[in-house]
């Protein structure tokens, strides 16, 4: 469980810079330069979301559990992820979905924690997916307050966005409903 807490810690600390200290991030992009920043933030990051799996994967095998949800909210856990994956594809193809989302990553983060978090009660799952959902959340608010917001890199703005991000977004969302989920995590969200 150390592991685990320890790795969220260190990963929402940094993703939370930008919430909590801005000005102290620029300050960090000024003495190290933007690629020094970039190369010690992605640094801490990566190893922090690998001690995060490695320690839920140690704290999946001795679940503690804190509620068992009824297996109906499968079926809506299911409809809520439906537009998680168009939404993260659509932060970096911009159109008429990135528009109306005006955040779209982070609304797909806060699709994924809740439909994960109503289908999963053990004290992983809600440390793990509920920290995502809480930092989300904060982020979304904070994001809206802030003056100046970086811009995510991607491909042009395009009409043609829109297709793309529905198209390569819901076959990723049937990918990983009808195999790559019960693979890749091991567990079948068809269970």
């Amino acid at each position: 469980m150390l592991i685990f807490i320890v790795g969220l810690l260190v990963f929402f600390s940094v993703h939370s810079i930008s919430i909590v200290a801005p000005r102290w991030r620029d300050a960090q992009v000024s003495r190290l330069g933007d690629n020094g920043w970039k190369g010690l933030y992605s640094l801490v990051s990566i190893a922090s979301f690998a001690a995060m799996l490695y320690g839920y994967g140690i704290v999946r095998h001795a679940p503690d559990v804190l509620y068992a949800p009824p297996a109906a909210l499968r079926h809506l856990a299911l409809l809520l992820m439906v537009p998680v994956f168009p939404l993260l594809i659509a932060a970096y193809f911009p159109g008429r979905i990135k528009r109306l989302a005006r955040h779209p990553m982070l609304l797909a983060v806060i699709l994924w924690a809740l439909s994960h978090l109503i289908t999963n009660g053990t004290l992983g799952d809600v440390l793990l997916f509920g920290a995502f959902l809480v930092w989300s959340v904060a982020d979304l608010i904070s994001v809206s307050r802030r003056a100046h917001v970086r811009p995510v890199p991607g491909a042009p703005a395009s009409a043609i966005n829109d297709v793309i991000v529905a198209v390569a977004g819901l076959g990723l969302y049937a990918f990983m409903l009808l195999w790559g989920h019960a693979h890749l995590i091991g567990v079948s969200p068809l269970r």
